[in-house]
């Protein structure tokens, strides 16, 4: 499965470069990101958005109790960034952290809003988008609350199957690399116990995986 141009994506114009990007929003700024550094941290004040140009970028949330739960994972064409422009507004309530090496375009609010008014097919569209993740955040957070880890753990590896996956003898084999922390921060669950599920997941034939690669069987999952 390659990734395509989507819906709230800013593909449709990446055949541009930085200078005639420049033009149109003069605050335009491309940079690299490391691996496991951020855009921003939560509680830190951001009005800027940030077009995902390679790469995979984590949002995650601490909670008060030091339990971190990741919300979503970002892929290329992806925005970040809030809509309301006040000094309340500006305080991130989640963490953008990179998941590998990542480029991003950073872009000021103003001249974001010049972007918006200016293609408004494509502002409806960023709007379709951010509205489609946070219903994800709110059908994960559901699922968290109300299904047992390993349901839970299913329904994610499916998902990502279906965002980073590329087909395999087994079925898919995911193209973004996760340790088994990082896959229990997505499911809300220890490490430990994730661990243990994976193991029985993959004695009975629903998965294989190695340090480096995860490979799922969606048909035996979907049918457990």
């Amino acid at each position: 499965m390659k990734h395509g141009i989507k819906t709230g994506s800013l593909n449709p114009f990446a055949e541009w470069d930085l200078a005639q990007w420049q033009q149109e929003c003069p605050s335009i700024q491309e940079s690299e990101i490391p691996d496991k550094h951020f855009l921003y941290r939560q509680g830190e004040n951001c009005a800027d958005f940030f077009w995902i140009k390679e790469g995979i970028i984590k949002l995650s949330y601490l909670t008060a109790q030091g339990v971190e739960l990741t919300l979503a994972l970002l892929q290329p064409g992806d925005i970040i960034g809030r809509l309301q422009h006040d000094s309340v507004s500006q305080t991130m309530e989640e963490s953008a952290q990179a998941v590998g090496k990542v480029v991003s375009y950073r872009i000021e609010y103003h001249d974001f809003k010049k972007l918006m008014f200016r293609w408004p097919e494509w502002s409806w569209s960023v709007f379709e988008a951010i509205y489609s993740r946070q219903q994800q955040i709110e059908r994960k957070l559901r699922t968290i609350l109300t299904q047992p880890v390993d349901r839970r753990l299913i329904a994610t590896l499916l998902e990502l199957a279906q965002i980073f996956g590329t087909r395999c003898t087994h079925g898919y084999s995911l193209e973004i690399f996760l340790t088994q922390q990082e896959l229990a921060d997505l499911v809300g669950a220890s490490r430990s116990v994730v661990s243990t599920i994976m193991n029985d997941f993959r004695n009975r034939g629903m998965l294989d995986y190695t340090r480096e690669q995860i490979c799922i069987n969606d048909t035996a999952l979907i049918m457990d």
